[in-house]
């Protein structure tokens, strides 16, 4: 396979200088694949992906990595395909078939997570006990509700009626796979359908079948997808707040409808923060408080008054006001001191709002006097409309910027995985620990391709230039990144990287 590859890369290295020269075949080469914008100068990836082409694949990419699968051993392979199928890297899975299509079939986890219902329906009827019997620890209804293939190539139709017979055979829907980490905390199908794929389809059957909506997760998650349906479709099956963290989720993002959809259901506003089932530390902020730091709207800390919020309930020894003030958030503490919940600040929450409205205070903060909470406040800024300039501004002021939250993560990961690439390159200018491995076992790359994938806001984010400035910064590129990617274009950018510097690629974590 090396061998192979070298080929390839000694081919477009002539077919760059023979451009570079004006000879009339290399130009008409390039022409033929390349558009006029990327013809002059020819680039190294270019005429790799010409080489490609050429080859019959659509990128650089997808013939490396189908020269790397040819040379792969079949556990390899099949490895990669269940790795694909579950996050929704849909031209990996299409590499991985083309090169070897009896991997389809490899195993009935795999064919559930290719809506295979003619394997199934052999299977049954060989067996119909494999309806139930788990494969890789997940039953074989959770193999089919944590594919993401319904937004690849999979048949709505065909999920379906493979998950009719799996549920004719004795499947549970309730049945649920463990989260990896070890934590014991069980997913079920249904938060696999919704929470995980974005499958409404699935989801709505798997309610209308008895999955329970009360799952710990599913609710929580619904909020997160941009769209209404997966949280109407829960609670209209008596799913409810209480445990789930969802109002405190729904308030994460600047779209009301949710919002006012829980309180409707009886989403109690005072309820506070419940612990997770998994063992990641919660978030500690009623429900005006989380309107206040995710700088929601006024008209949202109206609702949630009038739903009867407290105006006077502490979070990390604040009132909803001073932390509307701490984070720059003067419409919902104009509301709060309309409402009659004015407070004072105290002498460093004095310092941190003023840098809160983008200045650098006069005063110094004292981090070791803060609480635990406020020390890794730029954690849960970053994210936020014009970050930047108080990110600066608070850095200025003292605020530790390489502290890592309560699961390890720190400020530059926070910022890598949102695809923020100018608030991440700010806090690399400080020089952060670049080695440094999160509590999920992610170092700074591996969390912006995480992001990249998973974030809410990934389409409009700047995911390509945060890999740019990781690479940049030193980063190692361990080998599993190259294709632990749903964007190609990243893929590009990766397999360019490790092209030039072979010497910074490492084999594993």
């Amino acid at each position: 396979m090396t061998s192979e590859i070298d080929r390839f890369r000694r081919a477009a290295k002539r077919l760059k200088k023979a451009h570079a020269a004006g000879e009339a075949e290399a130009l008409a080469r390039a022409g033929a694949v390349l558009p006029p914008e990327r013809l002059e100068p020819l680039r190294h990836v270019d005429a790799l992906h010409v080489i490609a082409g050429e080859e019959g694949a659509e990128s650089w990419p997808r013939l490396k990595l189908r020269l790397e699968l040819r040379a792969a051993t079949p556990e390899q392979r099949l490895r990669r395909l269940r790795e694909a199928l579950e996050n929704g890297f849909h031209w990996a899975t299409r590499e991985v078939l083309a090169v070897s299509p009896e991997l389809a079939r490899a195993d009935l986890g795999v064919a559930a997570a290719l809506y295979d219902v003619a394997a199934w329906r052999a299977a049954v009827d060989a067996d119909p006990a494999v309806a139930t019997r788990e494969i890789e620890g997940a039953t074989p209804l959770c193999r089919l509700a944590f594919s993401r293939w319904c937004h690849g190539d999979g048949d709505a139709g065909e999920m379906l009626a493979l998950a009719d017979l799996l549920l004719a055979h004795g499947a549970d829907v309730n049945a649920g796979k463990p989260e990896a980490g070890g934590s014991g905390h069980m997913l079920s199908p249904l938060y696999g359908a919704i929470g995980h794929g974005d499958n409404m389809a699935l989801g709505r059957w798997l309610l209308d079948c008895g999955a329970d909506p009360n799952d710990g997760e599913s609710l929580y998650h619904s909020t997160e997808l941009g769209h209404h349906e997966g949280l109407r479709m829960l609670l209209e099956a008596g799913a409810r707040n209480e445990g789930t963290n969802a109002l405190l989720r729904a308030l994460d993002f600047e779209d009301i409808e949710p919002v006012r959809m829980l309180l409707d259901a009886g989403a109690d506003p005072n309820e506070g923060v419940a612990d997770h089932a998994s063992g990641q530390p919660p978030m500690k902020a009623s429900a005006l408080h989380q309107a206040a730091r995710r700088m929601r709207s006024g008209a949202v800390a109206r609702l949630l008054i009038e739903a009867g919020a407290s105006l006077t309930a502490p979070w990390d020894g604040r009132s909803p006001y001073a932390t509307a003030r701490i984070f720059g958030n003067a419409e919902v503490a104009s509301v709060i001191a309309k409402a009659g919940g004015e407070t004072t600040l105290d002498a460093q929450d004095a310092i941190i709002a003023e840098a809160a409205e983008g200045r650098v205070p006069k005063g110094r903060l004292e981090p070791e006097k803060l609480s635990p909470e406020t020390r890794t406040m730029l954690r849960g800024i970053i994210h936020l409309p014009g970050a930047l300039p108080r990110v600066k501004a608070l850095v200025a002021a003292g605020m530790e910027w390489d502290r890592p939250d309560g699961m390890g993560v720190p400020p530059v990961q926070i910022a890598g995985w949102e695809g923020l690439s100018e608030i991440m390159a700010f806090l690399l200018s400080l020089g952060p620990d670049l080695g440094h491995k999160n509590s999920y076992g992610g170092d700074l790359l591996g969390t912006i391709l995480h992001g990249a994938a998973n974030a809410p806001d990934r389409e409009t984010r700047d995911h390509l230039g945060c890999v740019r400035l990781a690479l940049d910064a030193g980063l190692p590129l361990y080998r599993g990144y190259l294709v632990f990617t749903g964007s190609e274009e990243i893929a590009g950018i990766l397999a360019e990287y490790a092209e030039a510097h072979p010497e910074r690629v490492e084999e594993n974590l």
